[in-house]
């Protein structure tokens, strides 16, 4: 049986957040302003068309400070990073810009605050994830991480009346708030943001492939490998009885995904840039994809500013 794609329908809003859009921009302008190399700690976002186009600018992708010659620009990745790894960078007097998400600084900055006032932190999140590091590096001790509703009943805490919970942004809403329910089961006096720590960006994504996955027969993820929000469109959309894949790029698609559905759904990660979807469509369109039709949705008008010191001119 051949593909018999009728239509492929955007989710909105898709791609690109605020967050993404300014780390990218700090890397461009640090290489226009500065010259390369300009050294990256980590990836500067988690998709491989993006490192690899900046790699080809100038920038050089590290993990190890120590593989920073003295006296060069470093930038911080969007995910965030420890104190002790912002102590390092600054004993190694490099020219630092920080490329940090705003929304995972509010974290950061909120999780120091109360830290000042004799909070200890449960933390939800994935292990090993460089955001949910860099949040439980803020503090040398007393910072938690659950990954999962088993999780919550093993923590020990020194005490129950100050405690606070954070989130790492990027999580799946609906994973969160089953976690953070446990929580308040184990833990009622626990204090909560104000507002959630799960980003807007990774809310709108969400929300818009639940509106879409049950209206078509195969929903496909344009998102890197390690990107956490692009893992959990795909996972979703799974969750409602959809089929659901995720991609690189154009060609990662398989003919076969394709055999006998005629709503193709698409969508793509907070880090997965626009030329990649249209790129994704163009293939599709080649496997025998007739229109395309953008969803209704949220439109994103947040942008982020600049750090001091990146003005071209």
């Amino acid at each position: 049986m051949s593909p018999s794609i009728e239509e492929v329908v955007l989710a909105e809003p898709r791609g690109f957040c605020a967050g993404v859009d300014r780390a990218i921009e700090i890397v461009e302008r640090a290489l226009a302003k500065f010259g390369a190399p300009i050294y990256v700690r980590h990836e500067i976002v988690h998709n491989t068309y993006v490192v690899d186009d900046l790699k080809a600018k100038g920038a050089i992708f590290i993990e190890d400070l120590a593989d920073v010659p003295p006296g060069a620009t470093l930038v911080f990745s969007a995910h965030g990073v420890s104190q002790a790894v912002r102590r390092e960078a600054k004993e190694r007097g490099f020219s630092i810009f920080d490329a940090t998400c705003p929304l995972v600084t509010k974290v950061h900055v909120e999780v120091a605050k109360l830290h000042r006032e004799g909070y200890e932190f449960i933390m939800i999140g994935h292990k090993g994830h460089p955001e949910v590091e860099g949040t439980m590096g803020q503090l040398s001790e007393g910072i938690h991480l659950v990954e999962d509703v088993a999780d919550v009943a093993d923590v020990q805490v020194r005490q129950t009346e100050k405690l606070a919970v954070v989130t790492q942004t990027t999580l799946s809403v609906d994973d969160a708030a089953e976690i953070l329910a446990a929580v308040k089961r184990r833990f009622p006096l626990v204090r909560e943001q104000k507002q959630q720590d799960i980003c807007y960006a990774t809310q709108n994504r969400q929300d818009a492939v639940k509106l879409l996955a049950p209206k078509v027969d195969i929903l496909i993820v344009v998102g890197s490998p390690t990107s956490s929000n692009s893992n959990r469109l795909r996972e979703l959309a799974e969750r409602l009885g959809t089929e659901a894949y995720m991609v690189d790029g154009p060609s990662d698609l398989k003919p076969q995904w394709f055999e006998g559905k005629r709503q193709v759904g698409l969508t793509a990660g907070a880090s997965a840039p626009n030329i990649l979807v249209e790129q994704v469509i163009e293939r599709l369109r080649a496997l025998g994809a007739v229109s395309v039709r953008h969803m209704p949705g949220v439109v994103e008008t947040i942008e982020f500013p600049l750090p001091k010191g990146l003005k071209l001119g």
